[in-house]
Formats: C-alpha cells, structure tokens, sequence
C-alpha cells in the first residue's frame, strides 16, 4: 500500500478577512481565513482548517447524527460490497438530511461553514447542494473507494466544495480521507463509482477511476491530514479522495459531510447519476436555488 503524507499543521492564518469585500461575518468568532489557505485549496484542491467549528454546534449536531443511523434515512453500505465483505463493524452512509432535521439545517445554513466557502470559493453566494452522514463503526472492513463528488452532482462549474466534519478523532487507522493534490486540475471527468467498490454506477459517463494507490506516480500527491472534533478538511468536488477501512478495534468515525456551490455554477442533470425528487423543480443551465438547494450566503436577514 502507498503510505500517505500525513499533514498536522494549522493552516489558519492571519487575522483578517481574505476578502473584506465579500463581508464574511458569522455569529461564531472562529479564526478567519488567510490568503494561504485560499490558495492551498486552488493549489493543492484541499485544505484542512483547524479548530474552525465550535464545540456548541458539534454538540448540536451530534444526536441528530446518531439519530440518523437508526430512522432510515441512511444505509448500510456493505449491501453493495457483497455478503461477508463488511467486516465486523457496519459502513453507514445518507444524504439530504438538512430535509429532516433543524438541527443539521442550522449547522449548514448559520455554522461558520457558509461563510468559508464563501471564502474558499472566491464567491458572493452560496448554496448548500447536500449533506450526508458517514459513519465507519469499528471493524468495518469497507474502504471508501478514490471518486470526486463532482461525479455524483448534478450541477456545473468550478466553485464547488465538500466539508468533511469529523465528530471523533481520525487518523489512518480508523478511516481519514486521503487526498490526490492536484487532481481537481486534470482535464478528466471520471465515471461514479458505487462508493465501496470500484465498480461504477451503470449508464453513467467518463472515465474509470483509477487505481491510485497502485500507481507509484501518485504517491508524492497523496494527502491525509489527522483530525479532532473541530478539525475540517474542505476539498474540491473535482478532487479525487477515498478513505482506508476502520480497522481500530474501538474507534468510531462519524463525520458530517457538506457540501456548497458557489457563483456560477448550473444545474446539470448526469446519465445515470440517480436523481432525488427535488431536483425537478430546476432545469438543464438553470441556476442553482429552492427548493433542491437552499441558498445560504449571504446570510438571511
């Protein structure tokens, strides 16, 4: 396996706005950004901010996540691996709970999260485009397979992110992300996969992903970044990202992953890529907005 290059250093910065003129407030004093961390995001197509959410809303959100293991509205996703492939320890994965709970439609509507991708994104506004919960119990056997997001969103254009908010410390051992820097600037679209198998989602278009930790000429661009509760990494949609299996034999990883559009970015319906019943409200090259996504910077009055 190609070891991972395990970065630990804050990226927070200086301690001013990056982009005054977009007027990035936000009720929680988290650090603000600094043109480094911009800048590593466009450069490497990930950056980890430390310390960036509050202990108040990691509370908050906690027992929605939970709650979402048992109410149905995620899945087990060792189904898709094939019986016996799982381990001990279940893969549990769903989106769009921001539907459901006001709690999870707070934190990714009010948290400091809009205003960094405001940020990040270089752009005036924002729209939230889903959450999803992923939780790897211990002994789960299921590696997140290398994809981008990109491949699974309906919608086009540059400025788009993913947040990934660990609520337990994260490393390696029980399942970090691992990062290929750079490849949200290939000139590649590649093929969904089904998440825990390198098999993609049939009918879908582009290229097959490739084998990254195979390929020697990738290891110098693999990232992965040890994470505590507070701890995000925000990643590029078009960054190529996948996950090792939890082998810990008592260390849960749940995290809360966001994600944000920015300016310009349209609705693009993808072949094969399922579509959830609120997106027939937007049409091919329209903008993005209500009700498949809410709009979540600037903020509301």
């Amino acid at each position: 396996m190609v070891a991972t290059r395990t970065v630990e250093e804050s990226r927070w910065g200086r301690p001013t706005l990056r982009s005054p003129s977009l007027g990035l407030v936000t009720e929680d004093r988290t650090p603000p950004l600094s043109d480094q961390d911009v800048e590593a995001f466009w450069r490497d197509g990930v950056v980890c901010l430390r310390g960036a959410v509050p202990a108040e809303w990691l509370r908050r959100i906690e027992g929605p996540v939970e709650a979402t293991l048992t109410s149905g509205e995620s899945a087990d996703l060792g189904v898709l691996a094939g019986p016996g492939a799982g381990g001990t320890g279940r893969f549990v994965a769903g989106t769009d709970h921001w539907r459901t709970s006001e709690d999870l439609r707070a934190f990714a509507a009010r948290s400091p999260l809009p205003a960094i991708a405001a940020d990040l994104l270089r752009s005036e506004h924002v729209w939230l485009y889903e959450d999803s919960v992923l939780v790897k119990e211990p002994g789960s056997a299921l590696r997140t397979e290398f994809h981008t997001d990109a491949a699974y969103f309906h919608a086009a254009g540059d400025a788009m992110c993913t947040f990934w908010v660990p609520l337990d410390p994260t490393d390696q051992a029980n399942g970090t992300l691992t990062f290929v820097a750079g490849s949200h600037r290939w000139e590649r679209d590649f093929r969904p996969n089904l998440f825990v198998t390198t098999d993609p989602i049939p009918g879908t278009e582009g290229e097959i992903v490739p084998d990254v930790l195979a390929d020697p000429a990738l290891a110098d661009q693999l990232l992965s970044f040890d994470l505590q509760p507070g701890d995000l990494t925000v990643h590029h949609a078009r960054t190529l990202h996948g996950a090792p299996a939890n082998g810990s034999a008592d260390r849960r990883r749940r995290a809360l992953s966001v994600r944000y559009c920015g300016d310009g970015v349209t609705w693009a319906p993808r072949p094969g890529v399922p579509l959830n019943v609120h997106h027939a409200a937007l049409a091919p090259g329209a903008p993005l907005g209500m009700p498949a996504c809410l709009p979540v910077w600037p903020p509301a009055p």
